[in-house]
């Protein structure tokens, strides 16, 4: 192997030089790439056990150490999830949720498609965490309505705990005002799977109706619930949940401001949006920010933007809300520049650092997906000070001469490869020391990330050569 630098060099956790930075009101953001090259990430949520877990549409559940970024693959569902021809549509391993009395109940419940009878339906599972793995797989409830687009399912578990998941229509429009259906509706459950007694609807999991595709789930002040919802092309809507409530699709488009959506919405007690967007940008994931590390964001709500077809709208906004949380009283927008889709959030509570799961330039979800976590350093935050689990850093980043990578002792041994943003294997090998690099012109200008695997996970590093 070439050398290139015989100088000793320090680094953090995954600190590269020149960070980009992104200004929040008088607070700086600093951003970096935590993982890189997994495969549509769908829901991130920072876990009790201090772990960002994730859901992988193909049907894996991935444990991320934020420390550096090492993932593990805690469950592989690949062979029973059906995410379509081509991975192509919008089935697949979809929303997580974790148990709430974590420390004595360590549970996982999470939500896929399948395949039954010729249709697409869903099944909410719950798993036991033994501390490597998921295991011991429970049924909960199954042949939920599903389809090709429009299948939800994003879950959270309330302060009294109870399950709520959301369901979309499948693309079958009736299925929204159906009691007897499950489509197109927020259910709720029992964490052992039952129907709660308390439920608006005896005898039913139905707690909210007249839903098209309700895809972001978070509360707010004061057990308030929130929930982001795709319109068709006009009327994305953000929503206040309310037991037994309507929510009007598909005869009520956002508010009621027509002759006939008035006469339904009167007639069906419909709750309307407090703020809807036409044309649509494809809402997504949710989570309420109200630490201190970015005042400027505190007491809102981060919503993700997918954005349109044709690459419009992409951006995480910030719906700023009233002290009560009844209201919105503005919106604002970042990280339009990346010019990609967004799908999910989660939120550190020690450091107040938001990560960012991005799915890609094109629907349902391009590669190289990358999870971002975007931090405010000169916050002090109060939490555990781990080392990462493993790690790689890069030297220069971006380089214009030549790079080096070092690698934690876990990785000796193990295998590297080197990807560009185009999905292309540049180069691999085996890692035989702890210090690699590249001259000047062992990799053509342009953008790659490195991947290394060991029996601990696997780490990733972004870096650019000019």
């Amino acid at each position: 192997m070439k050398t290139l630098f015989s100088i000793v060099f320090a680094s953090t956790a995954f600190v590269a030089l020149a960070q980009p930075t992104h200004q929040v009101g008088n607070t700086t953001l600093t951003e970096f790439d935590l993982v890189t090259g997994i495969v549509v990430p769908w829901e991130i949520l920072w876990g009790p056990d201090d772990h960002i877990w994730c859901t992988e549409r193909r049907g894996k559940i991935l444990r991320i150490d934020p420390q550096g970024g090492n993932v593990q693959v805690v469950l592989d569902l690949m062979s029973a999830v059906n995410v379509g021809q081509g991975n192509q549509g919008e089935r697949g391993m979809l929303g997580l949720a974790m148990h709430p009395d974590w420390n004595n109940t360590p549970k996982v419940f999470v939500v896929h498609t399948y395949a039954s009878s010729g249709s697409t339906r869903e099944r909410l599972l719950c798993f036991d965490w033994d501390g490597t793995s998921l295991v011991n797989q429970t049924i909960l409830i199954e042949e939920v309505h599903a389809g090709n687009i429009h299948s939800g399912s994003r879950l959270m578990i309330t302060e009294d705990n109870k399950i709520l998941m959301t369901t979309g229509d499948g693309g079958q429009t009736s299925t929204s005002q159906n009691m007897a259906s499950t489509g197109g509706k927020i259910l709720r459950l029992n964490l052992d799977g039952s129907v709660p007694a308390d439920n608006p609807f005896p005898g039913s999991y139905v707690y909210s109706l007249g839903h098209r595709n309700a895809q972001g789930l978070c509360q707010g002040p004061n057990g308030i619930i929130y929930s982001s919802e795709h319109g068709p092309n006009e009327s994305d809507e953000f929503n206040i949940i309310v037991a037994g409530a309507n929510y009007g699709w598909p005869t009520v488009q956002g508010a009621c401001n027509t002759a006939s959506e008035i006469t339904f919405c009167d007639a069906n007690n419909v709750v309307e949006p407090l703020i809807e967007w036409t044309p649509c940008i494809a809402v997504n994931g949710i989570e309420y920010y109200n630490h201190e590390a970015i005042p400027e964001w505190q007491n809102s709500v981060l919503l993700s933007v997918l954005g349109g077809l044709s690459g419009l709208y992409e951006r995480l906004s910030v719906l700023h809300m009233s002290t009560d949380g009844t209201t919105i009283t503005s919106e604002d927008q970042y990280f339009s520049s990346f010019n990609q889709r967004i799908r999910d959030i989660c939120v550190n509570p020690y450091t107040g650092a938001v990560y960012v799961a991005f799915n890609g330039t094109q629907y349902p979800g391009s590669g190289p997906n990358i999870i971002k976590e975007f931090r405010n350093m000169a916050f002090n935050s109060v939490g555990p000070e781990r080392k990462p689990t493993q790690n790689i850093t890069v030297f220069p980043n971006p380089s214009s001469a030549g790079v080096s990578f070092t690698f934690s002792s876990t990785l000796v041994g193990s295998f590297y490869e080197i990807i560009n943003f185009d999905g292309k294997s540049v180069k691999k090998g085996r890692i035989s020391s702890d210090r690699m690099s590249f001259e000047k012109g062992d990799l053509a200008s342009g953008t790659y990330f490195i991947r290394a695997i060991s029996l601990k996970g696997m780490v990733t590093r972004t870096f650019v050569i000019r």
